[in-house]
């Protein structure tokens, strides 16, 4: 669906989580990187997330390259919350400050020189994973890998979703066993 607010039209897209929705503002919202705000920020680290948090009814703010996915609270009608989020987009951008101003460190890894099994995990990840989990609304990030278990943190519409446990099960650690037999189980992590 595509949404008008004044000069800026902002593309809308439903996700697997019934309780996010995908904004799409047809321009960038993060370089290279995503955020995932499960609480509002401290002030001065994201403006965009802290405008959406103040929208009564936002639980959740993820910011991808080009999209930003908001979950709703329990009991919020999407009717009514989701016009008041495009205005808050709208008046981010508008305002002329960046999305995030500080890092979060939600997709910080391990320094050093990875294993050849992490090198290879996170190359699947890269190329066959997070494409396809961005089109949702979400992001993927590896966390660790540790006695042939892969840990993997869902982000966006990813987190909470009632179908996040069989990607995990049967897409991501299916694939990533094919590819690479030491690795025994993915599993989640917060």
């Amino acid at each position: 669906m595509l949404e008008t607010c004044s000069q800026m039209f902002i593309q809308t897209e439903t996700t697997p989580n019934p309780a996010t929705l995908k904004f799409l503002p047809g321009r960038a919202v993060m370089e290279g990187s995503t955020a995932d705000f499960r609480v509002p920020p401290a002030p001065g680290v994201s403006p965009l997330a802290a405008r959406l948090f103040a929208v009564e009814g936002v639980d959740g703010v993820f910011l991808g390259t080009d999209f930003i996915t908001v979950t709703k609270a329990d009991g919020r009608d999407w009717q009514v919350v989701k016009p008041i989020i495009l205005a808050a987009i709208m008046e981010h951008y508008t305002s002329g400050e960046p999305a995030v101003v500080a890092a979060t460190g939600d997709n910080a890894e391990a320094e050093g020189a990875d294993s050849d099994v992490v090198a290879q995990i996170k190359e699947l990840l890269e190329t066959r994973v997070r494409p396809a989990v961005a089109q949702d609304g979400g992001d993927i990030v590896f966390r660790k890998y540790e006695e042939g278990i892969v840990y993997l943190r869902m982000q966006g519409s990813c987190s909470g979703c009632p179908s996040s446990a069989a990607t995990l099960k049967v897409g991501i650690e299916n694939m990533l066993k094919h590819f690479i037999p030491e690795i025994r189980e993915v599993r989640p992590v917060e």
